[in-house]
């Protein structure tokens, strides 16, 4: 079967931890693979030519991997170049994630870079876009599946999905994966009827640090503090 039909309908968690975050290496990404797994997840997104491999070998789901780079600037970037791509692919990884936001601080040159992935490496690519404009630009030059990745809202306790983004990214025509602010399942099976093909959640089953941040923020909006 496609890897892209078995993610069919089917929710896809991000196991992923920052270098500054308790939760941080292969190992724990890993048993967190594991652990969704056994709750249902029919995939993987995770950070990491390690994290892949190690994931990839405990879990066999089918794995979205990435490769986040950031500058001396401290911009960040996904997956920006082809030897990312190659090594991730080389990992174990059955879709490369790529930053195509029109604003994305560095990289190769979309055009070049997308195309070269598939065709060379034989591996599905996952644009992840902040943009409709973005999704435009990737489908013209040619990917397998559009991400609503980067294409989240502000609230007043975090982040939260564009929905209407995600309806015109799926008007596109391309399958579309949901992902970027999901919290809820309600916002989960909202994103499936509109016809996405499936959905991406991370931070709320995987990081532990961004949920409970995100329960002391709506405690100070509500202005309930510690006696």
């Amino acid at each position: 079967m496609d890897i892209l039909e078995r993610l069919h309908n089917g929710l896809i968690v991000s196991c992923q931890a920052l270098e500054d975050e308790p939760l941080h290496g292969p190992m724990f990404m890993a048993a967190m693979a594991r652990a969704v797994q056994l709750g249902g997840a029919v995939g993987i997104r995770t950070n990491g030519v390690t994290e892949v491999e190690v994931i990839k070998k405990m879990t066999g789901l089918p794995l979205i991997g990435i490769k986040k780079v950031t500058n001396d600037a401290g911009q960040m970037c996904i997956t920006p170049s082809f030897t990312h791509a190659q090594e991730l692919a080389w990992a174990g990884a059955d879709i490369v994630a790529v930053d195509v936001r029109k604003e994305r601080p560095f990289g190769e040159p979309l055009e070049e870079l997308l195309p070269r992935i598939r065709q060379e490496l034989k591996v599905q690519v996952m644009a992840d876009c902040a943009t409709l404009e973005d999704a435009q630009l990737a489908a013209e030059i040619g990917v397998d599946v559009l991400a609503s990745t980067f294409g989240f809202q502000h609230n007043e306790i975090g982040i939260e999905p564009d929905f209407a983004l995600l309806e015109g990214m799926i008007a596109l025509g391309i399958p579309v994966i949901a992902e970027g602010g999901f919290w809820y399942p309600e916002q989960v099976v909202k994103a499936f009827k509109m016809g996405a093909w499936s959905v991406v959640v991370g931070s709320a089953i995987t990081r532990p640090l961004e949920i409970t941040k995100r329960f002391v923020q709506a405690l100070k909006k509500e202005e309930i503090t510690q006696e």
